[in-house]
């Protein structure tokens, strides 16, 4: 009888603590600090950790709660006394009357197997020198509340110190200014992190890992702190080339000084986006490292320039709800591009303008528009349709006032949140103009203002000269001609050189040759790409200046031209193997991968290397390999159909991936195998060797059939 009371009376506690909500507590308590000791254990997966909470009570509570993903709880004290808790999968509630008061404390130990927003990676694999083994957190979209007890929610903000004790032989990075490091028992180390101002706790960062770090100072005297693990030390230059520029030149367009200790940015395998703005620590994905020679094709500078602007949008000032998410994004997009003018020209600028408005136009003629100001939106409209109000604001009520709106508004609502009506109520202000029509137009319309847009876009003369070549498509190349030819004169515009050999795909006559041979000579590596990348059939004639992008600096260049000349030129194959079989490419080893396919299937190439050959090819679909090689490779013993049983099970293991992108190429790879019945009977064969997750899944697969 006792027993069925107590559980009535816990299942009567927890709904009641159910009831109250994250609105109202938010109205009952503030949290002021969060003091946390943290230690990590990653070949177990497993965070303990003990946490004081300094807070303050504005109306009286009789309970309150932290978000808490599965953790167990102990010595859980408010003001140093034991309280009644209850607890279940999602979160922690204590049951302690409070009356109005500056200051209380809460106390508590956890322990927690993350399943998400904190991820473990290659801990469970040897350390061969080649297995990058790191730890890393994410916290928007996935919940800090997986690894640390917190209120997952937006408008609530506390300074967070981090203490965190992990091996010693790694390096480890978090929120704020490590203000000590101190050797611990078992190769153990502590490092100590302070902030001095309250965040959001989705921001929280950690990452941890065999980084190399190098230091760097922008002009306003902010540490910049630059981490790279260390086997990926070759891309260092390249990826961060700029990055000094970049804060400098957004600490200055924007007018308010950088709001935190210090910057840091790390890249980090299998990370679950290109990047993530945390407070003062900025996580990238690995598949934005670069080296010079891929640095044209695709560099870390508009990833580098949107998460470091979100250290004002987003993380200085920060949206109530998600109905103003544009807030963070939409800014973060404008700035990164500004930077990207700073950088790379007018013509860099208002072509990614072109390029987006084109995306939003299509998107709207086909009646799937979406209003800027709103809950559940698309990143296109976010970060695009924001980037594009944000740029016709500033031509409406002009630079200055645009510019001392922007400082107003982040100046008045610093460390707080916000709504999007409070900084059109500083545009207002400031500019003395009513900007009803604006939004209405912009902000609240679902269309895309492609008139307004098109307007803007023709103040740049690069675009109105590109226009109207792009209007030329569909005339026939005789009749344009001399207008492709005076389009490559040097020094030809890269998108309007591009264009020109866009226009030519098909055509083989000899006015094509010559406009082709131009095209070549120009030297312009992105003509020079677009040739590579469209010229289904290699005239002869063109078959020397062909070649010659084998050696342009560009993977994608290069990639697309080995490709070509291995297929259409069969007896010249162990030429070309040969001049590229030392080259990598991109941090996805694209054209590693692609010369290994290329040379199995060139039997004349290294005959007593065939299985070795395979045996590479074969390995790069290994779990412990970053998400983007594994992709690589799968695809290519897909085309050749050379799927070894390992890697079969390799694929299977990517179908339970944390990383979407990939989870759902292995996915659809996986579909696509099982249609075939050489492959359903493999899979089942396999099937008993399988983790019982990954059999579960198969076993639904084969049930869709």
């Amino acid at each position: 009888m006792k027993i069925y009371l107590y559980s009535f009376f816990l299942l009567n506690f927890t709904l009641t603590f159910a009831q109250t909500s994250v609105e109202v507590q938010l109205k009952n308590l503030d949290f002021k600090n969060v003091d946390a000791q943290i230690a990590i254990a990653p070949e177990t997966e497993i965070v303990e950790g003990k946490v004081s909470y300094i807070f303050e009570v504005l109306q009286e509570v009789d309970s309150f709660f932290l978000d808490a993903q599965n953790m167990e709880f102990s010595e859980v004290k408010v003001n140093g006394n034991p309280v009644e808790t209850s607890v279940n999968d999602t979160a922690i509630w204590i049951k302690e009357t409070l009356e109005i008061s500056n200051e209380n404390q809460l106390s508590l130990n956890y322990k927690a197997s993350p399943k998400q927003a904190m991820y473990f990676i290659n801990w469970e694999y040897p350390d061969d020198g080649e297995i990058r083994k790191q730890v890393w957190t994410q916290g928007q979209g996935k919940k800090s509340s997986h690894w640390l007890p917190v209120i997952d929610n937006q408008n609530e903000k506390a300074i967070f110190n981090l203490d965190i004790d992990f091996n010693r032989d790694y390096k480890v990075l978090a929120n704020g200014e490590l203000i000590l490091k101190e050797n611990i028992e078992d190769s153990r180390s502590c490092w100590q992190f302070e902030m001095e101002d309250p965040m959001s706790s989705y921001l929280l960062a950690i990452a941890a890992g065999d980084f190399q770090q190098e230091n760097r100072e922008s002009a306003s005297g902010i540490a910049l702190e630059l981490y790279m693990d260390k086997k990926d030390s070759a891309y260092f230059e390249p990826t961060y080339r700029h990055s000094v520029a970049i804060f400098d030149f957004l600490e200055e367009e924007i007018g308010v000084a950088y709001p935190w200790q210090n910057y840091k940015q790390v890249p980090v395998q299998d990370f679950l986006y290109s990047g993530m703005e945390n407070t003062g620590a900025t996580i990238f994905s690995r598949l934005m490292l670069t080296d010079s020679i891929g640095y044209k094709d695709r560099n870390y500078i508009s990833v580098n320039a949107h998460e470091l602007a979100h250290q004002w949008f987003g993380n200085l000032v920060t949206q109530k709800s998600p109905k103003h998410h544009w807030l963070h994004e939409g800014f973060a997009t404008y700035y990164a591009l500004l930077a990207e003018r700073e950088i790379f020209g007018d013509d860099h600028y208002y072509w990614k303008l072109y390029q987006s408005a084109e995306k939003l136009k299509e998107l709207s003629d086909t009646g799937k528009g979406e209003a800027l100001a709103k809950t559940g939106g698309s990143s296109l409209t976010y970060y695009q349709k924001g980037a594009w109000a944000l740029h016709v604001l500033r031509e409406r009520i002009g630079d200055e006032n645009f510019n001392k709106a922007v400082k107003d508004y982040l100046e008045l609502y610093a460390f707080q949140n916000v709504e999007t009506a409070d900084f059109i109520t500083e545009a207002e202000r400031v500019s003395g103009q009513d900007l009803s029509e604006f939004v209405a137009n912009w902000l609240n319309q679902t269309a895309f203002q492609g008139a307004e847009a098109l307007n803007s876009l023709r103040k740049s003369k690069f675009i109105t000269d590109y226009l109207e070549l792009a209007g030329l498509r569909e005339t026939g190349l005789a009749d344009k001609a001399d207008f492709l030819k005076v389009a490559l004169n040097f020094p030809v515009n890269d998108y309007i050189g591009q264009e020109v050999v866009f226009q030519l795909e098909g055509h083989t006559s000899q006015e094509a040759i010559k406009l082709y041979k131009k095209a070549f000579e120009s030297g312009n590596p992105f003509v020079r790409q677009a040739i590579a990348l469209s010229m289904d059939e290699i005239p002869q004639e063109l078959k020397a200046e062909y070649e010659s992008l084998l050696e342009d600096e560009s993977w994608l260049t290069r990639e697309a031209a080995l490709t070509n000349l291995w297929m259409q030129f069969p007896n010249e194959n162990v030429k070309y193997l040969e001049k590229t079989k030392d080259q990598q490419g991109f941090s996805d080893k694209n054209l590693r991968i692609l010369g290994l396919t290329l040379n199995l299937a060139t039997p004349a190439f290294q005959p007593e290397k065939q299985d070795n050959i395979y045996k590479e090819l074969s390995g790069y679909t290994a779990a412990h390999n970053p998400f983007e090689i594994r992709e690589n490779a799968f695809g290519y013993l897909y085309q050749i159909n050379a799927f070894s049983d390992q890697n079969l099970k390799d694929l299977m293991q990517g179908t339970r991936h944390h990383t979407t992108r990939f989870r759902d190429y292995c996915r659809q790879l996986l579909s696509e195998l099982l249609k075939t019945p050489q492959y359903r009977e493999r899979f089942q064969r396999l099937k008993g060797s399988l983790p019982e997750n990954q059999q579960d899944f198969l076993d639904l697969k084969l049930q869709q059939l």
